[in-house]
């Protein structure tokens, strides 16, 4: 898997104790990696981090990424072969909010990672995970290209299209010349639901706290439209972008990558909900979900990616159709609220498990 590519290397892991940071330390430490993480906090009760017992699997360092000089420090300590950047602020109400902390985090933070980066004296192979959000969103019906122009209409949006100009200018101005130690691609990608996700203001979090205490959730957009995908697609695409910089460096240095589900697999925020809820063998409300139309913040209805690039330079594509990503999703809620007898590492393990086999049953290059 992976051309064993990650196999005892020392891997930085930015954003560590939040959902997706977790499920990628649990993959890389399962993949033989030595995993240093570094987050500000544990994000959300219950936590992920903490259900997987990942402090005992990695190192951990509590450390804000707006902390310019301690980044540099743990960077320069731990001389790292790969780094994945995930730490952000990563709710779009939140950043309506406090947009200071939001530009602050996920631009500046993200300057203050590069810097890091560039005080190394190894070779390390860097993938910066922003988001789908960072392109200006104009709600058109054919999915965005890379090229496509950035920007944002809420604080979020714009901050990480401001963070894929700052990692744009230091490929240009450090990374781009020769003998630069350290190679780099940046990832967009969004709408990852999936096991474990606690965060306040997110869909499928609401849903299974709403539906474990046995009360209706409430539904802002209903018909907004989405490309779900699991969390384990985004994953697998930062892994095989790790890979192939490290494998073939000049092909891919410096570009970003669109990862995203197939075209087909846009669906509502109703469709979601009511496809989750067929798994969750705890429900027995007659009306699990409530409508509610009244929204104070600008959200984009409709956004799509187009992923050709990946297709091409990465070899990566999609794994699982939307009934496969549903169903992975509630099944964990499920087991963990309903049926958990071990250690739920165990039950995530598994998953991935089935994940990595479905994908060798298509042929798709990281697995083989």
């Amino acid at each position: 898997m992976f051309n064993k590519i990650y196999k005892d290397k020392k891997i930085i892991v930015t954003g560590n104790t939040g959902f997706k940071g977790s499920w990628l330390s649990l993959w890389l430490h399962s993949l033989g990696a030595h995993v240093t993480g570094i987050s500000k906090d544990i994000p959300t009760q219950p936590s992920l981090f903490e259900e997987l017992r990942l402090a005992k699997k990695t190192e951990h360092h509590f450390a804000n990424i707006c902390d310019g000089p301690r980044m540099k420090k743990i960077f320069v300590d731990t001389q790292p072969d790969f780094v994945f950047h995930l730490a952000a602020q990563p709710i779009v109400s939140v950043s309506y909010e406090d947009p200071i902390e939001t530009f602050q985090t996920n631009t500046m933070g993200t300057a203050n990672i590069l810097e890091a980066l560039r005080m190394l004296s190894n070779p390390c192979k860097a993938v910066i995970i922003t988001s789908d959000k960072s392109y200006d969103n104009v709600e058109w019906i054919w999915g965005y290209r890379e090229q496509d122009a950035l920007g944002g209409k809420d604080p979020y949006s714009a901050s990480k299209g401001a963070a894929e100009i700052v990692i744009k200018t230091y490929y240009h101005s450090y990374f781009k010349k020769p003998g630069s130690k350290v190679k780099l691609v940046s990832v967009r990608a969004g709408n990852v639901i999936g096991g474990g996700d606690w965060a306040l203001n997110r869909i499928v979090p609401d849903c299974f706290r709403s539906w474990n205490e046995e009360q209706a959730v409430k539904i802002r957009n209903p018909n907004s439209t989405r490309p779900w995908q699991h969390v384990l697609e985004p994953l697998s695409g930062y892994l095989r972008a790790g890979q192939v910089l490290a494998e073939s460096d000049e092909q891919i240095n410096g570009e970003p990558f669109n990862i995203g589900p197939n075209a087909d697999q846009n669906h509502t925020v109703l469709e979601l909900l009511q496809s989750v809820n067929k798994f969750w063998k705890g429900a027995t409300m007659k009306k699990p979900f409530e409508i509610e139309e009244s929204k104070n913040f600008h959200e984009a209805g409709l956004l799509k990616l187009n992923c050709d690039k990946a297709l091409y330079f990465l070899h990566w594509k999609p794994v699982l159709d939307f009934e496969a990503t549903s169903r992975l999703t509630g099944e964990w809620y499920d087991y963990y609220y309903n049926h958990k007898k071990e250690d739920i590492s165990v039950y995530t393990l598994s998953q991935i498990l089935e994940y990595t086999e479905e994908a060798r049953k298509k042929s798709i290059a990281w697995v083989i």
